[in-house]
């Protein structure tokens, strides 16, 4: 089917109200953060993401177990997405919403160097000069010896590496696996895993905070959802740009509801690094660029409970329902 004039943009609405549900999701995460650890977070916010999950599961049409086709890779993307999501939910427990998306927008530009290894993909010399630059400007944001650095900024990296190598592994073994293994198994870990620790973390939850993380769940689910349906609207080139738009919401918001601001260095650190990642994006919408296209393919984001958000989905939603 041709697409419409108009789709382009209907995909990149979409997209732009899929950041905005998940900037809403980190807003409550980073309130609920200043009361409960992560451990305790996620564990509510997947415990409530479990129906959300199963109603996405019972559209789909393929038969079959949930045994991996590729038992190692799944583990490694198991592992990596339980670190990303425990990760990213300290690093806005702790830091300021501008300064921790601009640490994660480094993860495209880290995707592109796992690609290398993983996916046997080829950067050129303006790729490599693109990803240079672009972790010249998170060092800016980070100011090594000028700030304080904690354990926060350490979070925030390492969900930008571990989410990356999740993105990676998902674009290489998506094809055979299915979603519903892609999806549950990082759920089930998560569940578990916080769930053993939680007795040692546990703090009763009001009324009020259990439908903080009721909502967390929800919120993230309907950005899956609207993401999934930008791609089948627009090309990856149009959609993918649209998550940076998430920087406007952590300034609105982090001024709103936690009274922080915009400082030069994060704000020039986060220009810096969001322009690499748009050239890294445009350079492999080209029709000559390389068949991997890690980035484009590739659109987990790790900071939501609903781990991955739709890495698994997407390439389920090109093949269509």
């Amino acid at each position: 089917m041709t697409a419409t004039p108009s789709a382009p943009l209907k995909g990149a609405l979409l997209a732009l109200l899929s950041f905005a549900l998940f900037s809403t999701h980190d807003v409550i995460v980073k309130s609920l953060g200043g009361i409960y650890a992560p451990f305790q977070i996620i564990f509510f916010s997947v415990m409530f993401s479990f129906p959300l999950l199963s109603l996405k599961m019972i559209g789909e049409r393929d038969d079959g177990n949930l045994r991996p086709v590729h038992p190692w890779w799944t583990a490694l993307r198991t592992g990596s997405g339980v670190m990303a999501s425990l990760s990213a939910f300290y690093a806005f427990s702790v830091l300021p919403m501008a300064q921790t998306y601009a640490i994660l927008f480094s993860s495209p530009l880290l995707i592109t160097v796992l690609a290398i290894p993983v996916l046997g993909e080829t950067v050129r010399l303006r790729r490599w000069a693109a990803v240079i630059v672009g972790l010249i400007g998170v060092v800016i944001v980070l100011r090594p010896g000028e700030a304080a650095l904690g354990l926060g900024h350490l979070a925030a990296l390492g969900c930008a590496v571990f989410g990356a190598l999740s993105s990676v592994v998902v674009r290489k073994i998506g094809r055979d696996e299915r979603s519903a293994v892609l999806l549950i198994y990082p759920l089930l870990t998560n569940f578990v895993l916080m769930g053993a620790l939680l007795p040692f973390v546990y703090k009763p939850v009001p009324l009020l905070h259990l439908g903080g993380f009721a909502a967390m769940s929800v919120l993230a689910f309907l950005a899956m959802l609207c993401l999934i349906f930008a791609y089948r609207q627009a090309e990856a080139a149009v959609v993918a740009p649209m998550q940076y738009s998430q920087i406007i919401w952590a300034v609105i918001f982090g001024a709103l509801f936690f009274g922080e601001s915009l400082d030069t260095a994060t704000a020039v650190g986060v220009s810096i690094v969001i322009g690499s990642g748009l050239y890294i994006v445009f350079r492999e919408g080209r029709t000559d660029a390389s068949e991997n296209t890690p980035v484009l393919r590739t659109r987990a984001w790790p900071g939501a409970a609903f781990v991955p958000r739709i890495a698994a989905l997407l390439e389920r939603s090109r093949r269509g329902p």
